[in-house]
């Protein structure tokens, strides 16, 4: 597994659009979150009303920092796709089979790569949280309150990196499988998602792939308006068991895929 992880690493590490794109990611999150939390950023009706949460200290902290990962992990999954599909331009999976590797090796390997990008951001994630609690003079002793959200970014990640990948495998082409995935994730599928929940009462629409891993972090405002409104949805844990299921019908569908296709 070291082995495969560290063949992937060399070829990323050269690679200058992913340190782009990785480098946007961590910039803009950074900068978005310090943006809200000195005030700098603020949307409301008044000078004393801010419609965004600047409330940086434990445990809302793992709520703000965990949504606007959310909102910028789509950078992130255009990496994921970049690097799969460059593989399939360049004919360099091929040169991985001529060289000794399996097909199942060179599909865990892409495998290693989603998991241990949505364990860095997740750590990322992470350290941002405690960072900006420090700075806003929070005491360590809330530091686990509502650390589980954390989780919630990994499962999230996983499952929008996922998706990306299995994307990529299907239509071998960045350009198109960009766009599908910018339309389905930020178009199509919350379109799907209100016309279902607004059909049916038991809210599937929370339930579609994407969205069920969305809905394991949403806008802190949002929250309070559902507790407020007495609305019901799908629990945590079923949102989450969704998210899992959603990301293992990816692998087998990915790996029926490559074992199909003609390379």
């Amino acid at each position: 597994m070291m082995r495969l992880l560290s063949i992937e690493w060399l070829k990323i590490s050269k690679y200058v659009t992913f340190w782009v794109l990785a480098g946007l990611f961590v910039v803009l999150l950074l900068l978005w979150n310090w943006s809200i939390s000195s005030g700098v950023l603020k949307l409301g009706g008044g000078s004393d009303f801010n419609f965004i949460s600047s409330n940086y200290s434990y445990p809302a902290v793992w709520d703000n920092v965990a949504y606007w990962t959310k909102f910028f992990s789509g950078l992130l999954s255009i990496v994921i796709i970049i690097l799969t599909t460059n593989e399939f331009q360049y004919r360099t999976n091929r040169q991985n089979v001529i060289d000794g590797w399996k097909r199942q090796e060179f599909y865990h390997a892409k495998w290693l790569v989603v998991v241990s990008l949505s364990l860095v951001v997740t750590l990322f994630t992470m350290l941002l949280g405690v960072f900006f609690a420090f700075t806003h003079g929070a005491p360590i002793t809330g530091f686990t309150n509502n650390i589980s959200k954390m989780g919630s970014v990994f499962i999230l990640t996983l499952n929008y990196f996922g998706f990306a990948l299995l994307l990529s495998l299907l239509l071998k082409r960045s350009g198109v499988a960009i766009i599908i995935f910018l339309l389905y994730c930020y178009v199509v599928e919350i379109m799907l998602q209100q016309l279902l929940n607004w059909k049916m009462t038991s809210h599937p629409g929370d339930l579609l792939p994407l969205q069920c891993s969305a809905e394991l972090i949403s806008f802190p405002l949002a929250d309070m308006l559902k507790k407020m409104s007495h609305k019901t949805g799908p629990s945590q844990n079923i949102l989450a068991c969704a998210s899992i299921g959603w990301i293992a019908i990816y692998y087998i569908a990915g790996r029926i895929q490559m074992l199909k296709s003609n390379w």
